[in-house]
């Protein structure tokens, strides 16, 4: 059987996959590292370290998901013209 030859779509690793990727894994390695928030002091209105920082990381993991998804929909609009940026 003949196969049809393969397009070329550049590199599959480019500096804003590898952001992508790091926008994504970023929440996980905060929230895996407990030893660095395993605390109670600083308190932020009377809410101890450990409970704030796990909420803040719930808004802080919001945006870099919005983030990684418009540069990867840019990032795939680029590839389907032909040029990355």
């Amino acid at each position: 059987m003949s196969q049809a030859p393969e397009v070329s779509r550049g590199p599959v690793v480019t500096p804003v996959r590898v952001v992508i990727g790091l926008c994504l894994v970023a929440p996980f390695v905060a929230m895996l590292w407990v030893g660095s928030f395993a605390k109670t002091d600083p308190t932020f209105i009377g809410i101890p370290f450990f409970y704030w920082y796990q909420m803040a990381w719930v808004l802080i993991s919001t945006v870099l998901t919005v983030i990684a998804y418009q540069l990867w929909q840019r990032d795939q609009r680029a590839r389907r013209k032909g040029g990355a940026k």
